[in-house]
């Protein structure tokens, strides 16, 4: 078998396939976590039978098209989310009603809470 070509981080895509360091699966990739600005490699978020983990970037030994391989012995090593739960502006939310309409009136986006990761 033979090896892929290795990519940056940036062109990671979710769903690429997450391995410990003997080769098991952990999980998929949900997301990279990113400063592109600072060009910023902060970890993976990856989706695992136990729900959301964070792999760190100095435990990412290498990352392919469908591949990421880290030195991560199991997935009890990996951090659960920790923090704020993501919100993410919703147009379509609340369009018919007075609330709607004060919201179109004073320009506000309406706001929806989005499930904290692993929820």
């Amino acid at each position: 078998m033979t090896e892929e070509r290795q990519i940056s981080y940036q062109a990671l895509q979710k769903g690429a396939h997450v391995l410990d360091a003997a080769g098991d699966r952990l999980g998929t990739v949900e997301h990279v976590l990113s400063d592109a600005s600072l060009d910023l490699f902060d970890g993976i978020v990856v989706r695992t039978a136990h729900g959301v983990r964070f792999v760190e970037a100095d435990s990412v030994r290498s990352i392919t098209p469908s591949v990421v391989h880290t030195t991560v012995a199991s997935v009890d090593d990996l951090l659960k989310p920790d923090g704020d739960a993501v919100l993410e502006a919703d147009p379509e939310q609340n369009t018919e009603g007075l609330s709607g309409w004060f919201g179109r009136m004073f320009l506000r986006e309406h706001w929806v809470r989005d499930k904290r990761p692993g929820e």
